[in-house]
Formats: C-alpha cells, sequence, structure tokens
C-alpha cells in the first residue's frame, strides 16, 4: 500500500508520538503531589505504595489518553476522538473507584492534637 505523502504521514505520526509524550509527562506532574503525600506523608511515617501502585500509571494512562484524544479532535478524526475520551473517562472511573490519588490515611485526632 503506498501513501500518497509519506513525508506528512512521518511529521503527524512523530507529531502524535511527541504529543502522548507531553501527556504522560502532564499525568506525571499531576500525580506528584499525590506521590509526595502518599510517600512521605503517612501517619507516622507510614507509606501509602497504592498511589505509586495505582494511582501513577493511571495518571500516565490518563494524560497519553487526553493528549491523544485532543490531537485526534484537532485533526478532526472524531470517532477516534470519541473513543479516546471514553478511555478517559473509564481511566477516570477507576481511579475513583480505586480512590487511587486519596493518599494515606489522616489520623483521627481531637483538640488537642
Amino acid at each position: 500500500m503506498e501513501t500518497e505523502n509519506p513525508r506528512r504521514e512521518a511529521v503527524v505520526g512523530t507529531a502524535g508520538c511527541l504529543t502522548a509524550f507531553a501527556g504522560a509527562l502532564a499525568g506525571i506532574a499531576l500525580w506528584a503531589p499525590y506521590g509526595k503525600d502518599g510517600l512521605l506523608g503517612g501517619f507516622e511515617g507510614a507509606t501509602e505504595w497504592d498511589v505509586v501502585r495505582y494511582g501513577l500509571p493511571l495518571m500516565v494512562l490518563g494524560g497519553i489518553a487526553t493528549a491523544l484524544t485532543v490531537f485526534t479532535a484537532v485533526r478532526g478524526r472524531w470517532l477516534r476522538a470519541l473513543g479516546l475520551a471514553a478511555a478517559v473517562a473509564a481511566l477516570a472511573s477507576i481511579g475513583y473507584a480505586l480512590d487511587a490519588l486519596a493518599g494515606p490515611p489522616r489520623p483521627e485526632c481531637s483538640d488537642p492534637c
């Protein structure tokens, strides 16, 4: 199968890869405050590894899917953009169900604490 303009397809493919990479970095940047609290902010030094185990992959995949959704929508590929938006919604619902970004539980204390 010959392509009409292989150089244009290479540029679009490279732009898509760079968009996915930027989305992954955005996901990591948005995860970082939760990750810091989960790893370092626990009660009596307790670490909540679920923040790393579930939160980080969900945020990275969500960032990639969101960036590619915008990329495909800008290119006019509405059906693919709709499918990717459904994937973003599924990842968000999984994250909420797992409470992946909740961080460590805070101690219940009353005055004086």
